[in-house]
């Protein structure tokens, strides 16, 4: 049985108007089967432009519009659990908002919520001048076995893609204050808890890896959150003592290399296919064989 469902929508001052349009639109218009609710929240000041964007896609959408505006920037994860507390329905689809979803994303996604799944997660094709100029894939890992041992070192969902049920998300805590890594601390807390959690290997959504991607990914403040999260991963004993080492080790020492080296690790040991051009897929159909790579979502 079909469940009404919302769209998750968080915007704060750095993003383009034109990026937020696009990525609406294609989540909400484009959508061959629409969300009931779109829940668009507003974290802190933004431009004039921008505020002028919101209010007309808030206006123009052929959903209803939830807007939410935070007089503070809080950070994404305070955004995400104010956003989740003005959802009318139990499933909730998250959206970044500089990525476009396929046309066939929710239509996907939601059978499989609604055959008791609690989180879906998809690949993703990375892009970077025009959604045609296609330079990766990340392809998550999708044996239900191999999840919860994947999650000990990285995050094993693509945050831009996730459906999963509130209910799900609260019972785990939501979000939480964890800047940089809350996607990653819900997934393992969610997981930890029992969450029936399932990936699909199809890419569902266009990442955009814009001009300093490879730099946001390091620097002292990514290792300071990278710190914190395995603390408390480590105190809340999702990962061993060993585990920890490990992590802080090469997670931590990922965080401190520079980016003209961080962008070939990157290439060679998480999209090692990245560089070839993927088929764009059919919105009829699943793409096949797409190529293989995980990696943590994009830190905001």
């Amino acid at each position: 049985m079909a469940e009404p469902f919302a769209l998750l929508l968080t915007v704060y001052g750095g993003d383009r108007a034109d990026h937020v349009r696009e990525a609406f639109r294609s989540a909400v218009d484009a959508q061959t089967r629409r969300p009931d609710q779109v829940i668009l929240v507003q974290d802190g000041p933004v431009s004039a432009e921008l505020a002028g964007c919101l209010a007309e896609l808030t206006k123009e959408s052929p959903v209803p519009v939830t807007f939410l505006p935070l007089e503070h920037n809080g950070g994404l994860g305070l955004a995400l659990d104010a956003g989740l507390a003005a959802s009318r329905y139990d499933v909730v689809a998250r959206m970044d908002a500089d990525d476009i979803a396929m046309p066939r994303r929710f239509a996907v996604q939601l059978p499989v919520i609604e055959r008791g799944a609690d989180l879906v997660g998809a690949g993703m094709l990375e892009f970077g001048a025009g959604r045609e100029d296609i330079v990766g894939s990340r392809t998550p890992v999708s044996d239900p076995g191999h999840i919860a041992r994947y999650a000990r070192l990285h995050d094993p969902f693509n945050h831009p893609t996730i459906v999963y049920r509130r209910t799900a998300v609260l019972a785990a805590g939501g979000y939480g204050d964890m800047p940089l890594m809350e996607d990653y601390w819900l997934f393992a807390r969610m997981i930890a808890s029992g969450a029936e959690v399932v990936n699909l290997p199809e890419p569902l959504v266009y990442y955009r890896v814009g001009e300093g991607a490879y730099e946001r990914r390091g620097g002292l403040v990514l290792l300071r959150a990278e710190l914190r999260l395995q603390r408390e991963l480590l105190r809340s004993g999702f990962t061993t003592p060993a585990q920890y080492l490990r992590n802080v080790s090469v997670r931590g020492g990922y965080r401190l290399t520079p980016a003209w080296i961080r962008r070939p690790l990157y290439r060679r040991f998480v999209a090692p296919r990245g560089e070839r051009r993927a088929r764009i897929p059919s919105v009829e159909s699943p793409v096949e064989n797409p190529t293989s790579s995980v990696e943590e979502t994009r830190e905001r």
